[in-house]
């Protein structure tokens, strides 16, 4: 015995196939109300003022094919509204499955190592190209200067002012490319063979008893411990510590990153709501404005990455001055 009918025909025929399931054929008998909510939103007031012109009283059982016929297509508006909501939503959801997408398949890269140099090289190739294309209508030199000093720790070399006021600004970019990946290698080399002669000391008195080190790193604004094992640091002269950073600092960044973009995301599908009042498509803005601010936040993702990575370095402990 059923005492509503629901929004949905396939809820009703689940209830009358319970008996059936349980080896019983069974019979089933639903008792509607014209008070029921589905009866009530769809055109129960219509119904019951024919049933009170033909004479019927409160209370008095009603069984008529016009009132099933009613409740059927009453189900059927309903479950019509609901497919184009799950369709409307399921398109919304698309658009951040794409991004998600590509997020994790970069988290993938550095978590295992596949692919991440190259990650890194084409990181630093977006930002050295942005850098140099940001200033295209000003084409101011000493800003340009600055935020290569900024983010990439360098002098731009070999790219003079009058070059940069009437060059290719995307060539000047690549220039910069270059330079950049040459100082990063100049700088790992360095950095390994700065630690390899005390990864090996330490190696040498505790390697039977340690398995893994922390070895602090800094940028000069932000901190990060790295904790990696011994034995592979010696063997690989510090090349793994190196690996370790890169992967640690891509992963912390892409993580920080996604949070803040998933706010804004959530932000922007409730603000394009309102476009329908311009009789605009609210999806249509919503693809545009979700794929800028994607593209904008993987590039403060990469300047974040590199920037850290080129100046990232082992605190120096301050010698105390003689007395």
């Amino acid at each position: 015995i059923g005492t509503e009918r629901h929004e949905s025909r396939r809820v009703d025929r689940q209830l009358r196939g319970r008996a059936g399931r349980q080896g019983d054929p069974g019979t089933s008998q639903f008792f509607v109300s014209l008070e029921d909510d589905l009866m009530r939103l769809f055109g129960s007031e219509r119904i019951a003022s024919l049933m009170d012109k033909m004479g019927h009283k409160d209370g008095e059982v009603l069984q008529h094919s016009m009132i099933t016929k009613s409740i059927e297509r009453a189900q059927k508006k309903v479950e019509e509204n609901n497919f184009g909501t799950r369709k409307n939503l399921l398109e919304y959801d698309d658009v951040m499955n794409a991004q998600r997408d590509v997020i994790y398949k970069r988290r993938r890269h550095a978590l295992f190592g596949d692919r991440l140099l190259i990650d890194l090289d084409n990181a630093m190739y977006d930002v050295a190209v942005d850098l140099a294309t940001q200033f295209e209508e000003s084409r101011d030199f000493e800003a340009f200067r600055i935020e290569v000093m900024k983010h990439l720790a360098i002098e731009p070399q070999k790219i003079t002012a009058e070059e940069f006021s009437k060059g290719n600004l995307e060539a000047i970019g690549d220039k910069l490319y270059h330079q950049a990946k040459d100082f990063y290698t100049r700088k790992v080399t360095a950095l390994t063979e700065q630690m390899t002669p005390t990864l090996q000391q330490i190696f040498d008195e505790n390697g039977d008893r340690v398995e893994h080190i922390a070895i602090p790193f800094t940028d000069g604004l932000r901190g990060l411990q790295l904790y990696v094992n011994l034995r592979e640091a010696v063997e690989t002269q510090g090349r793994a510590v190196a690996q370790t950073l890169e992967r640690n600092i891509t992963l912390s960044m892409i993580d920080d990153a996604w949070k803040d973009h998933l706010r804004a995301m959530d932000d922007l599908r409730s603000a394009v709501r309102m476009a329908s009042y311009e009789q605009k498509d609210p999806l249509l803005i919503y693809k545009f404005e979700a794929f800028n601010l994607f593209k904008q936040m993987m590039l403060e993702t990469n300047k974040s990455i590199v920037s850290f990575l080129m100046r990232a370095g082992i605190p120096m402990q301050e010698v105390p001055p003689m007395s």
